[in-house]
């Protein structure tokens, strides 16, 4: 876990080592994407992926942008970079497809950042996620996976309820209205987000009490773990505190706040551990409600390739700075980390 004052891995020389840095992210074009809302939660990433460039420029190494659209794996196999900066959470608008990418860099034999196939194949599908969770007696809230309408059954667990899309990142489905008291309400939630995105939900039992956003960070010598508590502002539904798609538009959602010991020391352990389970490399974010009653910590949702860049208003990037570390040193930690391990194959 983080100690007051932790430092990264960081090695000015490994880095001289890197004569070519790419950053890849999603081709975002709003024909791919089947609403507008996951349009908007993923067209940020072409501006983040220039904020990266800058930074990795300021650590004096070359660096170039590749867009994951067609002429992608043409470009790479040409200009062959040293280790690939790997943003891209879509590919033709579908979330589930990101995986595409590191299987074509490991069979291009190109060192990349972040997950492998498997980690975001299991990143990416929550029913799948929350499966191993449980293999690993790691705690997750009591759920329903509802693959289409004919399964739209109630749930054998009680309210509160949130319905949660399978496949998505982020808040993308999560609306004001997600949590929901009764089953006919719920059922009623999944017709709804079902019949929107076209793909399968889950209901989730929703757990009251406080959310601790942890990030898992390895630079290569240790498991860093950062934490912090989400202050909650507001109230989307009026009764629940939660972080939903239109409350990323209100300045006074939330702040994070630092955790306490006891809360440390429930959380961190368990995170190390489901970022070992799910087969996450180099960093992670996991979300975490803490039930009001026991305080037991849930693991409600992963990000394994979480959105990564210098603003703030990034989760993983406010967190870390919240616990002393600053982007530049993430980021520098990252690529030293690889620039050590250019190796004919990562795991994956």
């Amino acid at each position: 876990m983080a100690s007051p004052g932790a430092k990264l891995n960081i090695d000015p020389e490994a880095l001289k080592n890197l004569k070519l840095v790419a950053v890849a992210y999603s081709f975002v074009q709003r024909e791919l994407f089947p609403t507008q809302q996951a349009y908007v939660a993923e067209a940020e990433v072409e501006e983040r992926a220039r904020q990266v460039l800058d930074e990795v420029k300021k650590l004096g190494l070359v660096a170039k942008g590749y867009p994951a659209d067609q002429y992608f794996l043409t470009n790479i196999i040409i200009d062959r970079p040293d280790v690939i900066i790997n943003l891209v959470d879509t590919v033709r608008g579908r979330d589930k497809l990101s995986s595409a990418v590191p299987a074509f860099l490991e069979y291009a034999n190109i060192q990349y950042t972040g997950c492998g196939i498997t980690g975001l194949v299991v990143g990416g599908n929550r029913h799948l996620f929350k499966q191993l969770l449980e293999i690993n007696h790691i705690p997750t809230p009591e759920y329903k996976f509802i693959k289409d309408l004919r399964s739209n059954t109630p749930p054998d667990f009680d309210p509160p309820y949130i319905v949660k899309l399978n496949e998505s990142g982020g808040s993308v489905g999560i609306d004001n209205h997600a949590v929901k008291e009764t089953k006919e309400g719920i059922l009623h939630k999944v017709e709804e987000i079902i019949g929107k995105y076209k793909i399968p939900v889950l209901i989730e039992k929703f757990i009251d009490g406080e959310e601790i956003t942890a990030v898992v960070f390895d630079d290569g010598t240790k498991r860093h773990v950062f934490l912090a508590k989400k202050k909650f502002g507001i109230k989307p539904d009026g009764r629940h505190e939660f972080t939903s798609q239109e409350s990323y538009e209100e300045v006074n959602a939330y702040k994070y706040e630092p955790v306490d010991e006891e809360t440390e020391s429930k959380v961190a352990e368990f995170c190390v551990k489901a970022f070992e389970s799910l087969r996450f490399i180099d960093y992670a974010k996991f979300d975490i409600r803490l039930s009001a009653d026991e305080h037991i910590p849930y693991i409600i949702d992963c990000n394994p390739n979480t959105a990564f860049g210098p603003d703030l208003g990034l989760p993983m990037t406010d967190v870390m700075r919240l616990n002393g570390i600053e982007f530049k040193d993430i980021l520098g930690s990252l690529l030293t980390k690889h620039a050590k391990s250019l190796t004919p194959a990562k795991e994956v």
